[in-house]
């Protein structure tokens, strides 16, 4: 397909100023469509979007890496959904929260940290541990990354290695994601993010200031990645028997239900759930980063889409992307 109407949607960000660039790739079973189109950077100077550029994929890190990891432990009976997080972080106090709970979003920790971003990253993972779990508990879908930083935790303590390494070694690695990375060594090569206070215009850095503290030891966000390497990682997902060593065919198909308390929070392990009505309405999973990027996959029509952004340059939040975003989901949805 030529994905016209998305490649339009897409184009439309640009034109109305809401982000300075998009690279894409739409996967068809094993063709892929891929493309970029405006600018890296808008300051402190104009700069064009080459192709192969990388992003700094924010919380994809959660889906694309600690979900892949956790998978396969859970495969291997090395993990199980029912362990309690107590059990793994005796730090953490409170034995009901499983592991289940972490995946899913269900947890219910809340808290707040004061001066957050001036700790150490010893004194932000002990901070961290003092939250405390909040009335939403097994109830609600409330997004946190504290969840898959604990997680990330867990997968330490389970095999003896921080978490980024992990990654690297059990899925960027023999997935041939050669262009993935948590420390890229040229920042010429990233889309810059955000400016942040103390440290400028942030590029090759990872801008989440949680990620910035915890570094290795983060598992919810710091990965940086190409349009290709996402594509790459999607296509293992829609045919997970290809590698299943990586991605573990048989928790790789459960992730179109909803695995939520409820079943009715539209929440799977990691990934979020929305419907698609062609051929016959059905589950497609997809993620979000808050800098500015978005995977949707579709294991039934086995296709998917890669939408990468800086939608935080030069300055965050940028509220009115989000719509946008949406409209251009809804768009690719209808279209493919």
């Amino acid at each position: 397909m030529a994905y016209t109407q998305t490649k339009a949607a897409l184009q439309r960000l640009i034109d109305d100023g809401v982000v300075p660039g998009v690279s894409y790739a739409f996967v068809d079973g094993d063709r892929v469509l891929s493309g970029a189109m405006g600018r890296a950077a808008i300051v402190p100077r104009s700069e064009v979007l080459r192709p192969g550029m990388t992003y700094d994929v924010a919380s994809l890190t959660k889906v694309v890496g600690t979900l892949t990891v956790t998978l396969q432990l859970l495969a291997q009976g090395r993990l199980r959904l029912t362990d309690s997080l107590h059990d793994w972080l005796p730090g953490w106090a409170d034995r009901r929260v499983t592991i289940h709970h972490l995946l899913t979003h269900t947890s219910g920790i809340i808290g707040y940290i004061p001066n957050r971003d001036a700790l150490n990253a010893e004194e932000l993972t002990a901070a961290l541990l003092t939250l405390h779990v909040g009335p939403t508990f097994n109830r609600k879908m409330v997004y946190a990354d504290v969840n898959y930083i604990f997680l990330g935790w867990i997968l330490e303590q389970a095999l003896g290695a921080p978490v980024q390494d992990l990654v690297r070694q059990r899925v960027l690695e023999p997935l041939g994601m050669r262009h993935s990375t948590f420390t890229p060594s040229d920042p010429t090569q990233c889309v810059p993010t955000a400016f942040a206070p103390g440290r400028g215009m942030v590029r090759g850095q990872v801008h989440d200031p949680k990620a910035f503290v915890l570094g290795k030891r983060c598992g919810s966000a710091g990965l940086f990645s190409t349009a290709a390497d996402l594509a790459t990682f999607c296509q293992g997902v829609l045919h997970p028997e290809r590698v299943a060593a990586v991605l573990p065919p048989a928790w790789v198909h459960r992730l179109t239900a909803d695995l939520t308390p409820s079943g009715k929070a539209r929440r799977s392990l990691g990934w979020a759930l929305t419907v698609a009505q062609t051929p016959t309405p059905h589950w497609v999973i997809w993620h979000s980063g808050f800098t500015g990027t978005y995977l949707a996959l579709d294991p039934a029509t086995d296709q998917a889409m890669v939408f990468l952004t800086n939608r935080v340059h030069p300055y965050a939040p940028n509220e009115p992307y989000l719509d946008q975003r949406n409209a251009v989901v809804g768009t690719y949805l209808a279209e493919k």
